[in-house]
Order: C-alpha cells, then structure tokens, then sequence
C-alpha cells in the first residue's frame, strides 16, 4: 500500500502501465525531492496465485519493465531566464506597467515555473540565470551563468553544458514566460515509458515562437546545429526550428501550446488560466493598485 498528496503524485507524470509502476513511482518521487517513509502494517497472507510472480510469463515482464524503468535515467530540466531586475526583464509591459512592476511581474513568472519544475523527476536542475540568483531560487537549483552572443548561441551553450554535467540524460528547456505550466504534462511525456522512439520534445507558444525544446540525447554539436541561426522571436521562430529537427531526422513529441507573458494582453490571459499562481496574484495586485492603467 502507498499514499501520497494526490496533486504531489500526478505531477510525477508515471508511465508505466504494468510492473513497472511501483518501482517508477518511488524512484520518481525521490527525483521529485518527496521524502519517503516507510510503515510497518498488519496484513494477513495473501491466498491464491499472483498474476505477476506466479507465472513464468509475468515474471519476465515484470523483471522486463523494472529494467526498463532503471536503466532510463533522470532528464536534466534547464530554466534560461533573467534576473528580474526593473528596466532589464519584460519590457513590452511598459506601459501600462512601470518598470518595477514588470519586474515584480518577471519574478513571480520566475518563482512559478522553477516551483513547477522542482516537481517534475529529475537527475540535475539548472537555472542558466543573465544576473544574480535572489531570494527567489528554490533549493535544488544550480546557477548557471549564460553565454555571451544572441538567444540562439545561449540556448546551445545550455544544451551544451547539460550534456557534459549528465550525458546520457534527456534535457529539457523552458524560459520563463510561461508561469501556467502544469507539472504533470511536462513529466509525463520525460517518463521512461513514454521516451522509446521519441528523439526530441517541442513546445509550441501561441506567438509562434516556441516555449519549450527538449532533446533525447543532448551534444552541443546536435544543438548547435538545430539552434545556431534560429530568427529568435518572430512569428516563424517555431516553424524554422521545426524545419531544422525535421532536417535532422528526429522524431519530435509535440507538447501542449502555451502563452508567453509578453504583453499585458498576454498576461492577462495566463493568470486567467492559472489563477492560483503567484504570477497570478501579482498581476491582481498591480491592477487593483491606484493610478494602474488598464
């Protein structure tokens, strides 16, 4: 028998289906930073035949599965962002936003999306940070310093570092526009059951551009090539980068598409999606504050 906080145990994203599943969901919730106790219980023995252990055909696929599930390592999540500092982060939100506010704003998007990613199984987070960490860094995160050279180059360089720190790990990026993310759609899709045949992992964004790019086997070779001369924010971002994975022969799982807090129309409709967040109770703040403009 096994409990949990049940918002805690969907956001692990488990996709085994069969044997697998115990053992996935205690080594998920490790990667997941959930603390484990164990329970002494009475039971009385159990009568009849496992399906399981009972048969020389369930015994191999169970021993077929748990392999399955050790031998997949942890994804490395990556966060590419800014420090929100006023005048440096969100600056399409001025006007109507002061520069102080589309910091606040910039920060609490921040706060949402390492919070969301600190829930998702994983072997190494990095927080690829233009700036200083603040008070706002969970535990669990490595500062990273970007790169110097376009969004394109730094994105790379990214890639590029999570290959060397866990080489045979899948990496996932995120920036930190999308404070709606849900924690199980983005683990579900990493989970070891649900990575054969899958080379690569892409989020779309409403803009056309693209919020989120995973790789199954990460080199800075292959991210130089998908990535290197990417127009970075235009309407054709998402398409040229699909253009570029498809030329590479990968097989791409496409993820759900999101908004990025760009404008104050974007923000608007995020923290209507997802009113329980911090960005959420920000951006209610600002609005009921005097003088703001609509």
């Amino acid at each position: 028998m096994r409990a949990a906080h049940r918002e805690r145990l969907l956001a692990l994203g488990l996709g085994d289906r069969r044997s697998g599943y115990p053992l996935e969901m205690v080594l998920a919730a490790s990667a997941a930073g959930m603390r484990i106790a164990e329970t002494a219980v009475d039971y009385l023995p159990r009568t009849g035949r496992s399906k399981v252990t009972g048969t020389l055909r369930g015994t191999r696929q169970a021993v077929r599965d748990m392999r399955a599930v050790l031998a997949a390592p942890t994804p490395t999540l990556l966060v590419i962002a800014k420090s929100p500092v006023p005048g440096r982060v969100k600056t399409r939100l001025t006007p109507p936003c002061t520069p102080e506010q589309a910091a606040t704003l910039a920060g609490a998007a921040l706060e949402d999306t390492l919070a969301t990613l600190s829930r998702v199984p994983a072997g190494r987070r990095l927080l690829v940070l233009d700036g200083e960490p603040g008070g706002w860094l969970p535990p669990g995160w490595e500062v990273v310093p970007q790169c110097t050279g376009g969004l394109d180059e730094r994105l790379a360089a990214a890639f590029a570092r999570a290959a060397r720190v866990a080489p045979r790990a899948p990496a996932l990026l995120v920036g930190m526009d999308t404070p709606q993310l849900d924690a199980a759609a983005l683990a579900e899709p990493l989970s070891a059951a649900r990575r054969p045949g899958v080379d690569a992992w892409y989020g779309p964004a409403a803009d056309g551009g693209f919020w989120a790019l995973g790789l199954a086997r990460p080199t800075g070779r292959l991210a130089r090539r998908l990535l290197l001369g990417v127009p970075m924010s235009t309407p054709d971002t998402g398409r040229a980068l699909l253009a570029r994975l498809a030329a590479a022969g990968l097989t791409v799982h496409h993820l759900d598409l999101a908004t990025d807090v760009d404008t104050i129309a974007a923000a608007r409709r995020v923290a209507a999606e997802a009113p329980q967040t911090t960005f959420a109770a920000c951006l209610r703040s600002i609005d009921a504050a005097p003088g703001t403009a609509g």
